[in-house]
């Protein structure tokens, strides 16, 4: 049984909520923790980090926030292990960083380009699972999908509609928090690989 009083993974889905909602009430909060290129070069930086913490609406949140509740409490009991038990705390912002800076590097000078939400993190996350069990069925809209099919669903439809460019939704954080899951675990445990293969290779039906 997981000590919720410890359990980092409940810590940011409650922080991220309570953000989230004091932002959808308060649109100065948004428009301060959002992340917005012209703000860097005023030196606000702590937005590579708060952008994650506040969401375009309820869907986008509760979305977010159940797939961090199913796979987090998993990655974290890996990630404890690191850092003075903050590895997983650290694990995650890292992700919300990596995920954004490709888009920033792209849009740094477009005062109209915009990003927020905890999608690059949650990839992170999801991503670094499926080195763990990627085979394991994930109920996508009540559907169960096989953790490693839907990887590569997800990959492809962040890649179509990124080249589409004609939504709201920054898909490229997606994808590089999803590399970035999957490398720095690799990276942490050399040995995930072996075993990611290893199960990989044994179809459970």
């Amino acid at each position: 049984m997981l000590d919720l009083h410890l359990n980092h993974t409940v810590t940011i889905i409650i922080i991220t909520v309570i953000v989230s909602f004091m932002a959808f009430q308060n649109q100065n909060l948004m428009n301060r923790l959002i992340f917005w290129p012209p703000a860097m070069q005023r030196g606000q930086y702590d937005r590579f980090i708060t952008h994650g913490f506040v969401h375009a609406d309820g869907a986008h949140l509760l979305f977010n926030m159940i797939t961090l509740f199913f796979f987090g409490s998993i990655i974290e009991s890996f990630y404890r292990q690191y850092f003075f038990d903050l590895g997983f705390v650290l694990f995650y912002l890292g992700g919300l960083i990596a995920a954004i800076i490709p888009s920033y590097l792209q849009h740094k000078n477009d005062a109209r380009w915009a990003s927020l939400g905890a999608s690059g993190a949650v990839s992170a996350v999801l991503f670094a699972y499926i080195l763990f069990e990627p085979w394991k069925l994930i109920f996508v809209f009540f559907i169960p999908v096989p953790a490693i099919i839907f990887a590569v669903l997800y990959v492809a439809y962040s890649v179509w509609s990124g080249k589409r460019g004609n939504s709201n939704i920054n898909h490229s954080a997606h994808l590089w928090g999803a590399a970035y899951g999957v490398i720095m675990t690799i990276i942490i445990e050399p040995r995930l690989l072996t075993h990611f293969l290893n199960k990989l290779m044994q179809i459970p039906f």
